[in-house]
């Protein structure tokens, strides 16, 4: 089966399992997202252990996934504990009756649904140590929990559980899970399409894959090794699995932590998918800028990463934590100041310069990072934004800015730019590209309006920023020097040449040129007076007439 084939099965596995949840009453309700993203998690460890178990046993090699289950049954719980040890501690460990196929056999028994939900429950119980989520208690979030429980009519449970089982055992992704992000990367965003508009206080925005593909390009050109990855506001975790897949799953650990616990559950599911289950348990559910709960080796102040990517919410009300943020504790590392609280729009507050001082103090002495920032922010002359660019300007730790087109998130009218920090580029020069009129007008699912950058667009814009080279009107190279003489502007525009058409000419030709546009002016001056005797002999015929 091709994997263009296999990528519109899965799609219509998930849009069956949506309109399960629909028939059942539970379309759009809030709990919808649980059902769907739990229901596939559970067909994906399922297949991918069928398939882990055909690598790690010769003789399973060409057994279809039937054959491999049935034979597995079969095997001394001796002999089954001894293959599971082999297994990858990517691939979550299952019992013999977790399986879909023994869930999918028994569907017609009275209670089924207790049966499903007690199996994910055991699924989860049994592979917490390395398939959870911790909050910043150090609780574990469980993978699975139980999904009969939303539907509310008792006799409706089974129905409801034999209906999924019966959708999770109609495919297979056996042939897939070579393939790891270039396939679960488009699926994972089919997944959640409708529900990542609001994942909760901090992940304010979607981040499209376009954009992570340019940071993440832009960001590694040679490659990693052995790398710490960070984003303290992860959302779903398209920026770090972008870098991640650049860098190469093996080279790097990814840390994450975010307010939301629906972006959490998002995220794990995001790690699990593309092969990076080692990462689970830095995935962290709590207060980013309050209690930051990545800690240095000594335990006495803040991990430092290698590289930071982070798309963090503009602006947001957190006048809560406003003045706690702005005391002796956390003044190092909000070195350039906390905004005050609006007496108007609280939801207004810029949170973005607080997530980007947390991160300029979280880089390691030779790290990396690139934030998705509101384009105001590069001229912004408030004092909180300019000490910011102040900041990357003195400690020459600045190394170039790109302005997106405008709605390149159909989730927002902002403007916004890709700022990129590097703690090397102390002598290099700075990039600044105005890639605002790049890209084309499209509907995101026949509402929003976005704009979708090309494949040649987005390699203009990744092989122009990594080469350094000016380009008339699209990019400029500065130094810090520049910088400075211009006020501390990050924009590109300001910086481009302004061109004069040069004609060549005589001096006969010029004095001929000049007495032209002298009489046209005289002929406008003289049409200028006689409009204005005619106006006031208007008005003072309608005075006399008065």
């Amino acid at each position: 089966m091709q994997l263009t084939d296999i990528t519109t099965q899965t799609k219509a596995m998930i849009d069956d399992l949506k309109a399960i949840c629909t028939n059942y009453g539970l379309g759009n309700a809030s709990s919808e997202y649980k059902i769907i993203t739990e229901a596939f998690l559970y067909k994906f460890l399922n297949d991918k252990f069928i398939y882990e178990a055909k690598q790690v046993v010769p003789a399973f090699k060409d057994m279809s996934a039937a054959d491999v289950e049935a034979a597995m049954s079969k095997m001394s719980d001796e002999d089954y504990e001894l293959i599971l040890m082999d297994f990858s501690a990517s691939t979550a460990r299952l019992k013999r009756v977790h399986y879909i196929s023994y869930l999918f056999n028994r569907q017609n028994e009275a209670g089924f649904h207790k049966l499903f939900d007690d199996t994910l429950v055991d699924i989860a119980n049994y592979n917490i140590d390395i398939f959870s989520v911790q909050t910043g208690g150090q609780s574990k979030i469980r993978l699975f929990d139980p999904i009969s429980q939303y539907v509310i009519e008792e006799e409706k449970k089974d129905g409801f559980c034999r209906a999924i089982i019966g959708k999770l055992a109609g495919c297979s992704f056996e042939r897939v899970f070579k393939q790891k992000y270039d396939f679960f990367a488009t699926i994972f965003e089919y997944l959640i399409k409708d529900y990542n508009k609001d994942f909760g206080k901090y992940a304010e925005y979607y981040t499209p894959h376009s954009i992570a593909s340019i940071i993440a390009k832009i960001m590694v050109p040679n490659g990693a090794k052995n790398v710490t990855v960070y984003d303290p506001a992860a959302g779903s975790g398209t920026l770090v699995l972008a870098l991640a897949h650049e860098i190469g799953e093996d080279n790097c650990t990814i840390f994450t932590q975010d307010i939301s616990q629906k972006s959490n559950e998002f995220l794990r599911l995001n790690l699990i998918l593309n092969n990076l289950v080692h990462s689970l348990p830095n995935v962290i559910h709590d207060d980013t800028l309050l209690n930051p709960r990545h800690l240095n080796k000594k335990k006495d102040g803040l991990m430092t990463f290698d590289y930071i990517v982070s798309n963090p919410p503009f602006n947001m009300d957190f006048s809560d934590s406003r003045d706690t943020l702005a005391g002796e504790k956390y003044q190092k590392r909000f070195f350039a100041g906390v905004p005050n609280i609006p007496n108007k729009d609280k939801s207004g507050m810029p949170i973005y310069l607080m997530f980007l001082q947390h991160i300029i103090y979280s880089l390691g002495d030779k790290g990396k990072a690139a934030v998705v920032v509101p384009t105001g922010f590069l001229t912004a002359g408030s004092s909180i934004q300019k000490k910011i660019r102040e900041h990357l300007v003195k400690h020459r730790m600045l190394r170039g800015v790109i302005s997106m087109p405008s709605n390149i998130f159909a989730t927002t009218g902002t403007n916004v730019s890709i700022l990129f920090i590097d703690k090397e580029n102390t002598e290099s020069k700075v990039i600044l590209m105005d890639a605002s009129k790049l890209g084309a007008k499209a509907k995101e699912d026949g509402k929003n309006q976005k704009t979708v950058l090309s494949p040649e667009e987005i390699n203009q814009i990744i092989n122009t920023f990594n080469s350094a080279k000016p380009v008339d009107d699209f990019c400029v190279v500065v130094d810090y020097e520049d910088i400075k003489a211009k006020k501390l502007s990050f924009s590109a525009g300001q910086y481009f040449e302004v061109k004069i058409e040069h004609i060549e000419m005589t001096p006969e030709e010029f004095a001929k040129k000049m007495a032209d546009f002298s009489s046209r002016l005289e002929n406008l001056f003289a049409e200028g007076r006689e409009l204005e005797k005619g106006i006031k002999k208007v008005l003072g015929d309608l005075l006399y007439e008065s």
